[in-house]
């Protein structure tokens, strides 16, 4: 537990009889593929890239490296983060202004050195040019009405939180040694937006250093605005490797997850609490579903680790024990990856034993039915339903895996929607990130996962303490992967494709679907659980039926309900 003042106040609950349906885990592994080819590009891979982090392949497979990978920092944080040398951008501009080879009279000279004050001042006219160059239509900056930070020369720490990146001085000018007043460097959020602007106009050289002027300066031990621009950072590298010779060939994790990546994504579920409540919101809403049923099957496309069902079994046998109600008979079926069945940590088949022997115990009746395949081959006579069974299907943090319209023609996300429909379910759950990564463009797609990231990155701060193993786990095993791959990838590439909450209600409709809003009493039990056991800044808005989580005016989470 952190101690009170030092952090927002934090109490992971255990399950209790009052509200056991409330306290959830799931695990959502993400995962991002590279594809190789790609056409080439002046840069490859960095020294300090480590490939058994992020690449399944071997060490001899790896290309020699030179300036422009995924740097080892990130996983492997020196001692002294911030001892790296001075940006000396400005000094390299001026070397770069040689007078040598063109001859000048009197008037042009005086031209001359009054361009080069302006530029070492940074005169009102190059503020005129940078808002021009972030307003205009292919790079606006303006995302959800919340990005006011235009670049500016001076006063640009004007945020508590973004740490600066290293200062630049110009001692003097020409032969008369004037002095020149010290010019502050960009915040982390402006170099990081900056670069991102580079490289979706191509200039790979001039974001090349903008991405080593960051790295001299994050710490994924540091302040949130640190941590999120030590992967943000990775994940622009990346993707400038991306598209050169030499690519990563897979962000994807084909091996077994081990348990600490296991453990970091439950522990991702209990210290930001926003995915918790969605997942205690879907419970709630399928609990309510049984309600004079005797036999509910429930399909999960995307079972993960199961900690989802442990909750919903506990709060089954609580409910109906209170009640002295004959317990429904649960039939669950998980759909997961065909390799995962016989995997002997967090397969489908050890799923499947786990919640057997816990309903057992707690006298629920339950069945459950593996699916090896992946969710685009799932077809109605793979799902074994039967008659007089209630239907319940489950998505939670899956459909944005699905490729949609703007990846392929076949558009799978709305095919199985429309799949789902025409098996005539009593309730759909649906808990996604609130969050637009499908459609939008690179450089505003940059700018909304900064936004996201960025309210994710200050509530885990609220929770952990940012020496914790616990913290630095979940970042790197769980948001890392996500970030680069949003950041990196393009077309069946970029696998981690949120969407806003109104475009999952138009989806949803589109498949014929009905909104079943929340019911007043789900709402208010976690109210009831934040105001007990978590910092005030986490809200709960309720908006057309569906339920928002959010950091302070941050909407993260939503969830919702259809028939």
């Amino acid at each position: 537990m952190v101690k009170a003042g030092l952090f927002c106040s934090f109490s992971p609950p255990l399950p209790d009889r009052d509200h056991p349906e409330v306290y959830l885990l799931l695990s959502v592994v993400s995962a991002v593929d590279f594809d190789p080819r790609r056409a080439e590009q002046l840069l490859g891979i960095s020294e300090s890239y480590d490939p058994k982090y992020f690449i399944d392949s071997s060490l001899d497979e790896t290309p020699q490296p030179t300036s422009s990978g995924i740097s080892e920092d990130l996983l492997h944080p020196p001692k002294n983060q911030f001892d790296g040398c001075p940006s000396n951008s400005e000094s390299d501009y001026l070397e770069s202004l040689s007078l040598d080879c063109v001859d000048y009279d009197e008037n042009k000279m005086r031209l001359k050195l009054q361009e080069l004050e302006r530029v070492l001042l940074n005169d009102n006219e190059d503020v005129e040019e940078e808002d021009e160059m972030f307003s205009g239509p292919d790079l606006s900056m303006e995302v959800d009405g919340e990005w006011a930070d235009q670049i500016r020369p001076t006063n640009l720490h004007d945020s508590p939180k973004e740490s600066s990146s290293t200062d630049s001085y110009v001692s003097s000018i020409g032969s008369s040694n004037k002095e020149i007043s010290q010019l502050p460097s960009r915040s982390l959020k402006q170099l990081l937006v900056d670069c991102a602007a580079a490289l979706s106009e191509g200039n790979v050289i001039e974001a090349s250093t903008m991405i080593e002027e960051v790295r001299r300066t994050v710490s994924i031990q540091g302040d949130p605005p640190q941590r999120i621009a030590a992967y943000m950072v990775e994940g622009l590298a990346a993707r400038m490797a991306a598209s050169g010779k030499y690519i990563y060939k897979s962000l994807k994790c084909k091996e077994p997850p081990s348990l600490d990546r296991l453990a970091a994504m439950q522990i991702l579920f209990e210290i930001c609490p926003c995915f918790k409540f969605g997942f205690m919101a879907a419970n709630g809403a399928i609990i309510e579903a049984f309600k004079d049923e005797k036999s509910v099957h429930i399909i999960d496309f995307d079972i993960n680790q199961g900690n989802q069902y442990i909750t919903l079994i506990q709060s089954i046998a609580s409910i109906y024990q209170k009640s002295n109600k004959s317990k429904p008979v649960l039939r669950l079926t998980g759909v997961d990856d065909p390799e995962s069945v016989q995997r002997p940590v967090g397969g489908l088949k050890n799923i499947g034993q786990r919640l057997e022997k816990l309903a057992e115990a707690l006298g629920v009746p339950f069945e459950f039915w593996a699916v090896p395949s992946k969710t685009s081959l799932v077809t109605p006579s793979m799902l074994q339903l039967k008659p007089g069974e209630a239907l319940i299907v489950n998505f939670a943090f899956q459909l944005h895996h699905m490729p949609d319209e703007s990846v392929s023609t076949t558009n799978e996300r709305d095919q199985l929607l429309r799949m789902v429909k025409g098996l005539n379910p009593k309730l759909v759950t649906v808990v996604e990130q609130d969050v637009n990564t499908n459609t939008a463009p690179f450089f505003p797609r940059f700018i909304e996962a900064y936004n996201y990231y960025s309210a994710v990155f200050d509530s885990l701060d609220a929770t952990l303490p940012r020496e914790s193993p616990d913290r630095m786990n979940v970042e790197r095993h769980c948001l890392a992967r996500d970030i680069v791959n949003i950041v990196a990838c393009e077309g069946e590439e970029r696998i981690e494709r949120y969407e806003v909450a109104g475009k999952w209600r138009a989806r949803m409709t589109m498949a014929g679907f009905t909104s079943r809003p929340m019911s007043r009493h789900i709402s208010d039990n976690i109210r009831e659980v934040i105001s007990k056991h978590y910092c005030n800044k986490y809200q709960i808005k309720e908006e057309m039926g569906a339920l928002h989580f959010g950091w302070e005016d941050k909407s993260l989470i939503v969830a919702s309900a259809w028939r």
